[in-house]
Order: C-alpha cells, then sequence, then structure tokens
C-alpha cells in the first residue's frame, strides 16, 4: 500500500469511517503525560495507534476490561551475548514480558570477531517481532591492557552507520582515553558527533566528567550511587538505571524516580542472564522492583517507554497515543507490572510469533585458538604481600587487598584464547569461597578470553581445557570430572540450544559451584567481569593484574 494511502486509512479510521485492524476495548490507559487514567477503546491500522476514544469499528477486538494499558518497554542498553542465547531466543524471553524494544551493543562479539560479529548480529535480529536498534562498539578492544580478537576503527563503524536499524556509537569505556586525547579515541567521537554517543565512565566526577560530556557523550549506566547520578544528572547526562544479574542499582537509585527527574532517567539490563529473566523478569521487574523501593509508578514507566525513546530519538514510541508505534503492554497492575497480554507492532504476542532459533553460520562457531595446558601453566607461588582481587555480591566494583588479609582465597588466570599470543595473566581473588574444583567460561568482559578462578592447578587446566574443547562455554570441575557445562560455540558467548534448555544448563552450574562451596549467587558472572580492565579498582587481564585507577598492569 502507498504511503498515501496509508495515511488516508489512518485518517478514516480514527474517525469511525472505517474499520480498524485491531481494537482494545475499554482498556484503562495510563497517561505517562500526566500520571492520568481514562478508560477508552484503542483503535490500530497495521504497526500504529491511529485513535483513543469510543465506538470504533474493528476487523478484531481484544476485551481489555480491568486490564491497564501502558507503552512497550525500552531496554536502554543491553549486550544481548550475555543472555547466553541466540538474538530469536532472547526475543522468545523477553517479549511477552512487555520489552517491545532493545537497543543493544554488540561490544562482546565485535571483541572477538570485529565487524563480521556486528553484521551476525544485525542479520539474526532483522526480522523479529521486537525492534532490536544496535549501537556501534566504541571500545574494540576495550583498552590496550587486554588481548582481543579484533580491533574496529571509526573506518570499520562508520561502513555501518548508514543503516537504519544503527543508531550511533555505543558505550565509550575508554573514558582515560577520551580525557588523554587519544588519537584513535579522538577520531571516533569526532565521526559520530552529533549523533547519539552512549557513556561508560564509572566514578568518573568533577573536570573529568565534564571533558568526558563535552565530547558529546549523552548517556551513562555506570551510575551506582544518588551522588554520583545526580552530579551525572546535574551535567547533562541521561542515567539508564541498570538491573543486571551481577550489578543491580534499582534499588540503590530508586529514590531518583520522580515525576521531576524521570524525563532524564532510563532502564536497562546492560548484562543478565536467562536464569533472572525468567524467574523474575526483565524490564518488567525494573519496574515493580523500583515502585516496591519507593519509586513512583508515573516516573518508573516513563523512564520504561517514553523517556528512553526521546533519549535515542526514536519518536515513534513511548505513548499510548495517536500516530504512535502500537506497543503496548496490558497489565494487571500497575505497582507490580503484572503483564496479561503484549501487543507489539500492533499483533498481539503468541506463540506463533516466534520461530526455529537459526542457526549461525559457521565463521563464528570457532573462535577458541589455544594449545592443551597443563597444571604447570597454573602455577603462582604465594607471598604475604602479593595483591588480591575483592569482589563483592551484586556490583562490578572490586577492591584491593594482600593475601595476608585474605581468609577466602582463590586462584584466578585469563588465558588468552584469539590464537594471537597465548598470554596468561594469574593472580588471587577473594569472594568467591570455593573449597575445591574449578570454575571456567570464555565469557570475560570484554576481550572474552578464558577464565578461570580454582583452588587446585590440575582442575584448573582441566576446566580450561574443556572450555577450549567446547569452543566455548561455561564448565565447573572437581577432581578431575566435569560436574556441569554449557557449551557456548557461538563466538564462545551464546548457545545454539533452545532457552529452557540454556536455563536447565545453568541451574546445573549454578548448583555445581555450591557443591564446590562457592556462596555467589551469580559465579560465572561475576568471574566474567574480573576480567573487565574499565570497572575500579583491580582486575585481571591475560596481560596480568590491572591497576584500573591507575590503568597499568602491575609489575
Amino acid at each position: 500500500m502507498r504511503p498515501q494511502e496509508i495515511l488516508k486509512r489512518r485518517i478514516r479510521i480514527a474517525q469511525g469511517q472505517d474499520p480498524a485492524d485491531l481494537v482494545l476495548r475499554n482498556a484503562r490507559i495510563f497517561h505517562l503525560v500526566d500520571g492520568s487514567f481514562e478508560t477508552a477503546d484503542i483503535a490500530i491500522s497495521g504497526s500504529t495507534i491511529v485513535a483513543i476514544g469510543q465506538g470504533f469499528h474493528a476487523l478484531r477486538e481484544i476485551d481489555a476490561t480491568g486490564l491497564t494499558a501502558v507503552p512497550g518497554f525500552i531496554d536502554s542498553h543491553v549486550h544481548i551475548e550475555s543472555t547466553m542465547v541466540a538474538p530469536s531466543e532472547f526475543e522468545r524471553a523477553v517479549l511477552p514480558l512487555g520489552t517491545t524494544t532493545a537497543i543493544a551493543d554488540p561490544h562482546e562479539i565485535a571483541n572477538v570477531l570485529g565487524v563480521t560479529g556486528i553484521q551476525y548480529m544485525l542479520d539474526s535480529t532483522q526480522g523479529l517481532a521486537m525492534d532490536v536498534f544496535l549501537m556501534l562498539s566504541s571500545c574494540v578492544p576495550a583498552t590496550h591492557l587486554e588481548t582481543s580478537g579484533a580491533t574496529l576503527s571509526a573506518k570499520d563503524l562508520v561502513v555501518f552507520s548508514s543503516h537504519p536499524r544503527i543508531l550511533g556509537l555505543a558505550e565509550f569505556m575508554n573514558f582515560p582515553g577520551v580525557l588523554g586525547c587519544n588519537e584513535d579515541v579522538i577520531e571516533k567521537l569526532a565521526t559520530f558527533f552529533g549523533k547519539h554517543i552512549d557513556g561508560h565512565a564509572p566514578l568518573l566526577s568533577g573536570a573529568g566528567l565534564c571533558a568526558y560530556i563535552s565530547a558529546g557523550i549523552h548517556t551513562e549506566h555506570e551510575s551506582t550511587s544518588i551522588p554520583e547520578a545526580t552530579e551525572k544528572l546535574r551535567r547533562g547526562m541521561q542515567i539508564l538505571i541498570r538491573e543486571g544479574s551481577a550489578s543491580k542499582e534499582v534499588e540503590k537509585l530508586a529514590s531518583l524516580l520522580t515525576e521531576r527527574l524521570s524525563p532524564f532517567l532510563g532502564l536497562c539490563t546492560d548484562d543478565r542472564n536467562p536464569l533472572d529473566i525468567m524467574r523474575e523478569g526483565h524490564i518488567n521487574h525494573s519496574i515493580a522492583k523500583a515502585i516496591a523501593h519507593g519509586a513512583e509508578p508515573l516516573a518508573a514507566y516513563r523512564a520504561a517507554s517514553i523517556s528512553a525513546a526521546r533519549a535515542f530519538r526514536l519518536f515513534d514510541r513511548g505513548l499510548v497515543a495517536p500516530g504512535m508505534q502500537a506497543d503496548i503492554v496490558l497489565l494487571e497492575d500497575i505497582n507490580t507490572c503484572k503483564v496479561n497480554q503484549v501487543i507489539c507492532k500492533g499483533q498481539l504476542v503468541a506463540r506463533e510469533h516466534f520461530g526455529e532459533p537459526r542457526l549461525p553460520p559457521s565463521a563464528i562457531m570457532h573462535s577458541v585458538h589455544h594449545a592443551p595446558l597443563s597444571a604447570e601453566d597454573f602455577t603462582l607461588v604465594e607471598r604475604p604481600d602479593m595483591p588480591a582481587i575483592v569482589i563483592h555480591e551484586d556490583s562490578l566494583l572490586t577492591d584491593r587487598t594482600d593475601l595476608a588479609s585474605c581468609a577466602d582465597i582463590a586462584k584466578a588466570c585469563v588465558i588468552e584464547r584469539h590464537g594471537k599470543n597465548g598470554n596468561i595473566g594469574r593472580g588471587f581473588v577473594s569472594g568467591f569461597s570455593l573449597e575445591r574444583g574449578a570454575l571456567a567460561s570464555s565469557v570475560a568482559h570484554d576481550s572474552h578470553n578464558i577464565i578461570v578462578v580454582g583452588k587446585d592447578d590440575g582442575d584448573m587446566a582441566f576446566a580450561a581445557n574443556r572450555i577450549i574443547g567446547m569452543q566455548g562455554g561455561f564448565v565447573a570441575v572437581c577432581d578431575g570430572k566435569v560436574i556441569a557445562e554449557l557449551p557456548l560455540p557461538v563466538a564462545g558467548l551464546m548457545s545454539t540450544y533452545p532457552l529452557n534448555k540454556v536455563k536447565q544448563s545453568l541451574e546445573a552450574l549454578h548448583l555445581a559451584a555450591k557443591g564446590l562451596g562457592c556462596t555467589l549467587q551469580e559465579p560465572y558472572l561475576q568471574m566474567a567481569f574480573l576480567a573487565l580492565p574499565v570497572i575500579p579498582h583491580l582486575k585481571l587481564t591475560d596481560m596480568g593484574l590491572v591497576d584500573v585507577d591507575r590503568f597499568e598492569v602491575l609489575k
């Protein structure tokens, strides 16, 4: 149908002259403009809301009596790879929970495969029922303190910039590079200046924060306290409140969700695994948790939709109003955000929306390259004054201590797996409470080398070799035997299994870790973030222990 005919039809439907494709009868609409409620019919033509009122004719009707209509939810920053499932399975998990739009950063797969990884994420999100927009990964590698599988320059990224689902430049993690006017960093910022650029600057404050924002960076999801978030808001940033699996800030920042501040906020998951999505929810969980901790419902729902939409210049969504994309969530209760039904682009979400998982191309299925390892590769002599990483539950921030101060200590190693140099970084970590065995993973932010945490060198070698043999994944090992595992052969990050099978494997892995003495709720995610040298204060990469505050490898 020609655009002129589409517009004419919308106009006629809105005036009751033609039947709508779909009408939601007697919905209690929660208007995010003023916080009021209105019981009315919602008329939809194709994928667009065309009218709110009474008496519309309809080809199809849904009785929404007793249900509250709110706009579809927007995850304003997510790494789909961190769900460990293919994009089609990600959609299967989150769309029925009301997330109709995701703004994804393919940073994880880009660090492994470069432009090939970005193209895969574009291709595999094409044609989904929900909308998945991409930001272009700005820091591949994240820093010079690790070995990644790829390097992306401004010239590599700008090739994608005209794609209709590319919104801008993703989280600029290398904030020291910004502040130091690194030439490669400045070239990327200049290339995308005037477009949306995401931030990533934990604990940055004062003159450094001003300098960072002045480079054209608009949003940020790393605030972990009210003072930090408030300063960034006052300096003009939009704060995306995160509720991931390893880092959870909704409770800490719920008091910011007021009518006054809500236009400057958003909600995101960043890294959230299938267990948490299936047990608790997605953005709907963030909304409910925020309200439970004192947030104003109007503010929470604004942050989840219209505020995020406008921050990313998606002006066609975010309100239940004429002319907006017909992404509507019908709720049983706005305080608990209990979802009854979801309409996405004018279609009621049902089982037939979800096809079979698509198998990825073979080019991204073989990305782990390292010779077999032995127990000797994990040897590290202990000294009382040696530095150790201290991890904290539900936080990506780590502290530094020494071995003499640790009652709970395990060995940690990061093994370069891209076939470039074979580096092995070695160190000690406190906080896992492991008593025996080893845990290993090819998910190790952001370069995704193999990371192993364990109590026995032989078990650590066995676990690392199993990761190499599976071409990526998670594994728990004890006494030279695999207790539980999950293969992740898609770039060493994602599974080819359906969602439920991934969930079952993760549950077995968590039980296995607990059986080894681990007390962490999310041991594998906590382990993954041990290798991220842009989050303070002490981290471990394949190059060794990294002092993040000084941005250098410890000698």
